[in-house]
C-alpha cells in the first residue's frame, strides 16, 4: 500500500511543479517580477540552464545522464526502505523533484525557476527544487535515525 502512496506523492509533485511552471511561463514575461507575498516572496520567470545557483551552466548532457541514474537508485532504495517513513517520504520527494526538473531539461533545454525570496538574498528556485531540498533533509534524518544501519 505504501508503495502506491509513493507513486501518488511522486505524481502530485510532478503535476504541481509542471503546472506552476507552465502558469509562470504563460503569465510572466521572461525576467519580469510579480509581487506575490509582499516583502516575502515574488514570482520571477527565469530560465536556469545549470544546476543549483546556475552552477554547471551549459552542461545539460550531464543532467540528462545523471538524473535517470539518481531516480533509479532512489526508486530502488524506496522499495527496499519503504517501511521507514523518513526514507519513504524523502525518497518520494527526491524522485518527484528530480523528474520535475528533468522534464524541463528534456523538453526545453533549461529549467524554469520562479520563486524569489524578498527577505533574504537567495537563488531563485521552483517547486521541484523545493521537493528535492525537503527530500534530502528527510533522507538525512532517515540515515541518522536508521537503527538497522548502526
Amino acid at each position: 500500500m505504501k508503495k502506491y502512496l509513493s507513486l501518488v506523492i511522486i505524481a502530485l509533485g510532478i503535476v504541481a511543479d509542471q503546472f506552476f511552471k507552465s502558469w509562470v511561463v504563460g503569465h510572466i514575461p521572461l525576467g519580469n517580477v510579480r509581487n506575490f507575498l509582499p516583502r516575502v516572496l515574488s514570482l520571477t520567470y527565469l530560465q536556469n540552464r545549470g544546476a543549483a545557483w546556475s552552477s554547471l551552466e551549459g552542461q545539460q548532457w550531464f543532467f540528462l545522464i545523471l538524473t535517470p541514474i539518481v531516480v533509479l537508485a532512489a526508486a530502488y532504495f524506496l522499495w527496499k526502505k519503504a517501511t521507514n517513513n523518513w526514507y519513504f517520504f524523502g525518497l518520494s520527494l527526491i524522485i518527484a523533484g528530480a523528474l520535475g526538473n528533468f522534464i524541463d531539461r528534456v523538453h526545453q533545454g533549461f529549467v524554469v525557476d520562479m520563486f524569489q525570496t524578498d527577505f533574504i538574498n537567495f537563488p531563485i528556485f521552483n517547486i521541484a527544487d523545493s521537493l528535492l531540498s525537503v527530500g534530502f533533509v528527510l533522507l538525512f534524518i532517515a540515515i541518522l535515525t536508521d537503527k538497522e544501519a548502526k
